[in-house]
């Protein structure tokens, strides 16, 4: 049974208290140090914007090497907890940012820009504070994946005892799909693929295959298989012109 929508600020601040029960281990951690590991050599040195930086637990290992990390978010609950890392942080929406046009070199997403309905205004306001030669690196979760299918498969999984992943809008995009929408100002230079072989979650539950699984993925997500990733990452240049 489908749970009641819910907007995505609600929906965030519903788990915020528990969020990062199981992000330092297993499954949720590998995920992020993908994601890491593929930011850090962009943000190194560089004007960095998180867009959806939920706790901060991505952005706070970006920090020490940018030169300024800030990151916004919808949820009070998750940006407490940022604040409580002493990060920069803003409570904001991906299709109206608060800051100045050409702010920052780097602007990046991860596990959030499905959720956001109106995806063009907001690749429209990434763009804007992004400057002239600078990059967006952006997250979807990609139709062409096997996650898609376990997600099919299996369905909307609880985030609490009254709400599901159903609650909130989710978008299930392809590459073609994700060049098209692209503002003509953006060129797509690089993709990575996160998440390319593992089928569930459950998997990194087992020791023996976790290890292999981990080794494979980090080979995966920049080879030609990186296109059927479960979240697919679009490496994405603004023209000088």
């Amino acid at each position: 049974m489908a749970s009641p929508s819910k907007d995505n600020e609600s929906y965030y601040d519903e788990f915020a208290d528990w969020y990062e029960d199981e992000r330092h281990s297993g499954y949720h951690a590998f995920i992020d140090r993908l994601e890491t590991d593929l930011i850090l050599p962009y943000a190194a040195g560089k004007d960095v914007l998180e867009i959806g930086c939920g706790t901060g637990l991505i952005l706070r290992r970006v920090e020490p090497v940018a030169n300024r990390a800030a990151g916004i978010d919808l949820s009070d609950g998750m940006l407490e907890k940022a604040r409580e890392r002493g990060l920069e942080v803003y409570k904001a929406n991906a299709t109206e940012l608060p800051f100045e046009d050409a702010s920052f070199d780097v602007v990046y997403s991860f596990k959030v820009l499905a959720h956001v309905e109106d995806i063009d205004t907001a690749l429209a306001e990434m763009s804007r504070v992004c400057r002239r030669g600078g990059l967006l690196i952006l997250e979807f979760y990609n139709r062409l994946s096997i996650r898609y299918l376990a997600k099919r498969v299996g369905g909307p999984q609880k985030i609490s005892e009254q709400t599901n992943e159903g609650a909130v809008f989710t978008r299930w995009d392809s590459p073609i799909d994700l060049t098209r929408r692209l503002p003509e100002n953006l060129r797509v230079v690089d993709w990575a693929g996160v998440r390319v072989l593992t089928p569930t979650a459950h998997f990194h539950k087992i020791p023996a295959v976790s290890t292999v699984l981990q080794r494979l993925e980090f080979r995966a997500r920049d080879s030609m298989l990186k296109y059927f990733g479960g979240f697919l990452v679009m490496i994405i240049e603004k023209e000088l012109e």
